[in-house]
This record gives structure tokens, C-alpha cells and sequence, in this order.
């Protein structure tokens, strides 16, 4: 039914309220490379390129496209291989529901604090394409003392992490659309004391009073402390434990191996909406103008935004995750205010980017709050995620003429 409402509503204000980001009004399927399209067709009954294991130790464990993967989740000295990043953590971590932060990304906002200790982080446009913001899917920040700044939710930021069954963190929400669900009990979540808001936990948020003073505006200097977090996880009452049916986003690759993709399309250098305003589209990610840089030493994708590294205040680190993810989805403005509506269920078109390469992909993702998205390749195989953490991009569907992939 949800989905329904929404593909009605887009029905009924594409027509009036969509900037358009087609070319010469026509749609584009392919990635840019240097100023030269690449033929990059979604699941078209081809074959997906060539998964070769870094590594070819013999391991007992699941296989998909060849691959060693990781299966079933098991304790092993005290320890497991996390549900968001594959990685060996502490059972308790990896068992316990993390936690979902929205987290301003305008310039004035910058940098953020504790940023780089999420997981996965999610990008997408706000109010009619004029900037994006970010959620940070955490699961490891007991040695964090605070994260921000903190700012308001969007109705699929909110659908995003209930697929990772993740308690939920705001300051502020576009009430109309948010509201309704957020106030449910459908969404647990850990909400500063605001309009449109029901059941607030106000001990977890203050404000940082040294960024006060050195002129950061109001809505930039909310936090989130990590102690208050977890008094008002405690007073509300919510479950730390994932549910028992809980279901993974990512098939990563075992411990040991590599999915090179060495058939693919070689990424070293990748930006949602171009380097630069050439390209004549954004999908709302002008306003910064990020890229990823691909370090083969490491295996990493370093982030980039305003001209410069995108960096972590708390430990003066630039950002840099193992994956990065272009997910194109429909959408439309919804009102006056510019607030949108982006469909994150049903099934779309978008790349993974692992290992400096491209790979074309097809999500799926069903309608219920706790349906995790899925990322199939040409084959109809799922796509084999490095060990690591991962960034995806919502990006309006008809913006992909923006993007940029070069060698």
C-alpha cells in the first residue's frame, strides 16, 4: 500500500514539480568516463565480469559467483563477522541494533564529528535538489563521546534504516511525511524535543557550546551524546538486540579474498554528479560536489567534497569506505517547502564500485519496513561486497547523465 501512495503521489506532481535532469530530453543509462560514454547496460541478460578471488585458500563456506562468501553468522572466541561491514567484532557489537544518525553535509556544517566511525553512510538530496545530507549506520561508537552535528530526518533516510532494524537518531523532520511513521510504533527512534515529534528523548542532545562560539550556526551545533543515547534507549524501553529475523543488506566476500572484478570496468576516480557544473545535472549533489579517489595500496575510496578531503573532527581522518554504491531511484518534490519523496522499495538500476571497478547493478528491495535492499549483478547473482565499510548515493533516477567514472 505504501508504495502505492507514493507512485500515485509521483504520478500526480512529476508533471509540475520535477527538475528535470535528462539530456536534450533524453534519458541516459551509461556512466561518464573522461567526456566519452561507456555502454553500460543494467541486467540485460548479459553476464556479470568475472568475480577472481584475491586469495585461493581453501575455505568450507558459502560460494556465489564463485566466490567464498560469508554465510550464516557464528561466535567464535567472543567474536563474529559484522552484518554491515563483514569484519570480526565483538559478538555484542555485532549482535545489538545500531544506531542511525542524521548528519548535516552543507559546508557550514563542517567538518563532522565521529562520522568516520560508521559502518555505512547514506548520501541523498534534501529540499528540490539544493544539497545532500547524510545517515551514518553505527554499530561501533562506545569510544565515542558524542556524534554531530545532528540534524532532521527525511522519510527515506527513515525507510533506509528500518531495513537495518537501527534505532533511529534526529534533531528536527520534515513533519508531514515523517511524522505519520516516525510517531508509530513502527520506528524506534531517539528524537530531540521538537514540533511533530511524540515521544522524545531529550537527554540524549545538546548543544556544543565551543562550536557556539566560534560562530557556527544554531542548527549546526546539535549533538548527540553517546551516555544519553543509551539513557534514553534504556527509558523507552527498546529491544538492543536485532531481531531475530533480521536479514543482511551486503553478501561480502570471505576472509582471505578479494573480489577483484577483474572483467570490469576499471573506477579509480568516481563522483555522483561530475567534478564539475559541464555536466548540466546533479541530482542534488552539486551543492558539494563529491568524488571518490581509488587507493590501490589499500582497497579504498577516498571521499571528497567542497573542493578538498571530506574529514572526520575527532580524529582528523579523512573519510574513505571499501564500497561505494549509486542507487537510482524514482522521485518527485511533494510541496512548496521543496520536501521530496524518493522511492527506496520496488526495484531500480545503479553501480557498485569495489576494488577500483564498476560493476552495473539491479536493487530490489520489498516494501516492508524491515526488507533489506539487495544488489543483483547482469546474471542475476548478488553482488559480492569487499570486507569494509560502504557508501551509498540516492540518486534521482533521471540524473544519471551526471555521473562520472574515470580510469
Amino acid at each position: 500500500m505504501k508504495k502505492k501512495v507514493l507512485l500515485a503521489i509521483l504520478a500526480l506532481v512529476s508533471a509540475v514539480a520535477i527538475t528535470a535532469c535528462t539530456v536534450d530530453g533524453e534519458p541516459v543509462s551509461s556512466l561518464n568516463n573522461q567526456g566519452q560514454s561507456i555502454s553500460m547496460p543494467i541486467n540485460d541478460g548479459g553476464t556479470t565480469p568475472t568475480v577472481t578471488p584475491g586469495n585461493i585458500d581453501d575455505l568450507d563456506t558459502d560460494e556465489l559467483n564463485g566466490m567464498p562468501v560469508i554465510g550464516e553468522r557464528t561466535e567464535v572466541n567472543g567474536m563474529m563477522q559484522s552484518y554491515l561491514t563483514g569484519e570480526w567484532k565483538t559478538a555484542s557489537v555485532v549482535n545489538r541494533r545500531p544506531m542511525a544518525v542524521m548528519i548535516p553535509n552543507n559546508k557550514a556544517a563542517l567538518p563532522q564529528y565521529g562520522i568516520s566511525y560508521a559502518s555505512v553512510i547514506y548520501e541523498a538530496p534534501m529540499e528540490a535538489l539544493s544539497c545532500t545530507r547524510l545517515m551514518g549506520i553505527f554499530e561501533d561508537y562506545d569510544s565515542l563521546d558524542h556524534i554531530g552535528p545532528v540534524r532532521s530526518s527525511r522519510l527515506y533516510f527513515l525507510e533506509e534504516a528500518m531495513s537495518y532494524d537501527a534505532i533511529y537518531c534526529n534533531w528536527g523532520l520534515a513533519v508531514p511525511y515523517v511524522g505519520p511513521v516516525i510517531n508509530t510504533d513502527r520506528v524506534d527512534n531517539i528524537s530531540a524535543a521538537v514540533a511533530g515529534i511524540d515521544n522524545p528523548s531529550d537527554e540524549a542532545f545538546t548543544r556544543d557550546e565551543n562550536r557556539r562560539a566560534m560562530g557556527y550556526a544554531i542548527e549546526y551545533t546539535g549533538i548527540m551524546t553517546i551516555d544519553g543515547y543509551n539513557q534514553a534507549v534504556q527509558r523507552q524501553g527498546y529491544s538492543t538486540t536485532r531481531r531475530s529475523n533480521y536479514e543482511s543488506t551486503f553478501v561480502f566476500a570471505q576472509d582471505g579474498f578479494l573480489a577483484t572484478y577483474d572483467d570490469g570496468i576499471t573506477a579509480n576516480t568516481i563522483a555522483p554528479a561530475g567534478l564539475d557544473a559541464s555536466s548540466g545535472v546533479d541530482g542534488g549533489f552539486a551543492n558539494a560536489r563529491p568524488y571518490f579517489v581509488y587507493n590501490s595500496t589499500d582497497h579504498l575510496y577516498y571521499r571528497y567534497q567542497y573542493g578538498e578531503p571530506q574529514m572526520d573532527e575527532q580524529n582528523n581522518t579523512q573519510l574513505a569506505v571499501t564500497n561505494v554504491v549509486f542507487m537510482y531511484v524514482e522521485w518527485a518534490v511533494l510541496d512548496n517547502n521543496g520536501y521530496l519523496v524518493m522511492l527506496t522499495n520496488g526495484t531500480g538500476a545503479g553501480y557498485v564500485f569495489t576494488n577500483g571497478k564498476c560493476i552495473p547493478a539491479t536493487w530490489t528491495r520489498d516494501e516492508f519496513d524491515s526488507s533489506a535492499c539487495h544488489y543483483y549483478a547482469q546474471n542475476h547473482e548478488e553482488i559480492v561486497f569487499n570486507q569494509g565499510k560502504t557508501w551509498v548515493c540516492l540518486i534521482p533516477n533521471d540524473c544519471a547523465a551526471g555521473a562520472y567514472v574515470s580510469e
